[in-house]
């Protein structure tokens, strides 16, 4: 039999072994005690992360969570050896008594607060792994968030958040209504061909139109959002990713409608047979609007739109695709980036090459969507402003959507549905 539990940290391997069986563990033994040498104070300090990694490796998850769940309950009952060895539970809050971490319940993949009415103080506490100090009664461990509520994240636990999702979808949708309704605004004020013509540009006026040029830039549009919705299919984050997308995607566009309102330049080309259209009632704008937003602006669903848009709409689309294949796939899946990057560089010569926008349109269209999507990112990645009053000032959506995300996605797969079974196998669950 197993020593008393009141003398765990003097346990030896054949002790924790004996411990093991007693558990239902018995298949373990091997690995932890023979090949690893587990006694007692190195029972008392192991965690659910040790399980996981290596040089253990643990991949049953049921085992792996019934053995962390036996640790922490030793641990619980030898709180005061674990004093003396200068360890403490991993999964305890420093400041409140076992009673009270009972109140705390898993909710998806956070740890939630039960107290309803029971709210943060205006410090905020923020929790490392690493940190093992002890922390006054008085003061709780939390995160303070947009709803003000008390909350304590898991390392390596991703809330989805979908109902940010669906706002940020919503977001994004009625940016791109807006955005054809200005189109249909501009273009009552396209200027006259003959007072105005096309501005002097160096890449337009030294290579020759190619007319089906700028539907070979949709075509690499649409391969491009293929290989994204593939990827967002399969990729475990799925919400995240679409939320970012949209929130990104709608805050360009929202500049764009502000840059192409303010400034209407001359046609970029010749083949442009373009002129001022006036509309008899809002109505008439109103369908037209609806016509640009439900067929996405693009020539190959049949919109046609007339004068210069500063700035380019599809080298934002096609750029912004690019972005997230790459950043939301693996480093070593070097074939996919490959693609990703030919398609976009080659849809943004295309675009130029077909003379639909002059070469400054596609240059700027290029740089704000690569800053943004770099700048959101990397503050995203570093947790550097989600909970500072800064970001809710300056960055309120960024503040909103990315408050409760710690830290880089992980890009990790797993097949969405039930069936067929060798896909769940294959990619993961």
């Amino acid at each position: 039999m197993a020593a008393p539990q009141d003398s765990v940290s003097t346990w030896s391997c054949r002790q924790v072994a004996q411990w093991l069986q007693d558990e239902g563990f018995g298949e373990y033994v091997e690995l932890l005690c023979t090949q690893h040498r587990l006694d007692g104070p190195s029972l008392l300090s192991l965690t659910e992360a040790d399980l996981r990694g290596p040089p253990l490796g643990l991949t049953v998850l049921g085992d792996i969570k019934r053995l962390a769940l036996a640790i922490r309950r030793l641990q619980r009952e030898n709180h005061t050896q674990l004093q003396v060895l200068g360890l403490q539970p991993v999964d305890s809050v420093p400041g409140l008594s076992v009673s009270q971490q009972e109140d705390w319940s898993c909710e998806g993949a956070e740890h939630k607060y039960n107290g309803a009415s029971h709210l943060c103080n205006g410090t905020e506490l923020r929790q490392r792994i690493t940190d093992r100090s002890r922390i006054n009664s008085g003061d709780t461990l939390c995160h303070i968030h947009s709803n003000g509520r008390c909350r304590l994240h898991l390392a390596g636990r991703l809330d989805p958040e979908v109902w940010k999702t669906v706002l940020s979808c919503a977001y994004g949708f009625l940016v791109i209504g807006f955005t054809s309704f200005v189109m249909v605004i501009v273009h009552e004020r396209v200027p006259d061909m003959r007072t105005y013509p096309p501005l002097p540009d160096i890449f337009l006026d030294s290579v020759p139109r190619i007319p089906w040029a700028f539907a070979m830039a949709e075509a690499c549009g649409l391969i491009l959002a293929y290989m994204f919705i593939l990827i967002l299919l399969l990729h475990k984050h799925r919400s995240i990713l679409l939320r970012r997308l949209c929130s990104l995607m709608g805050t360009v566009f929202l500049l764009r409608c502000c840059t192409m309102f303010v400034t209407s330049l001359s046609v970029p080309g010749q083949h442009l047979k373009c002129a001022s259209k006036t509309y008899d009632d809002a109505w008439g704008k109103l369908q037209r609007a609806l016509t640009i937003w439900t067929g996405f602006g693009m020539t190959l669903t049949g919109v046609e739109t007339c004068g210069d848009y500063m700035f380019s709409g599809h080298t934002v689309v096609i750029t912004m695709l690019n972005f997230f294949v790459t950043e939301y796939t693996p480093r070593t899946w070097n074939l996919i980036h490959t693609i990703s990057w030919v398609l976009n560089l080659f849809g943004i010569f295309f675009i130029l090459a077909a003379h639909e926008h002059y070469s400054i349109d596609v240059f700027i269209a290029f740089y704000i969507t690569t800053r943004l999507f770099l700048y959101y990112h990397t503050l995203a990645n570093t947790r550097a402003y989600q909970h500072s009053r800064r970001a809710r000032i300056w960055f309120p959506m960024f503040s909103f959507f990315e408050c409760n995300v710690n830290g880089p996605v992980p890009n990790q797969y797993h097949w969405p549905f039930s069936k067929p079974e060798f896909m769940k196998s294959l990619i993961g669950q």
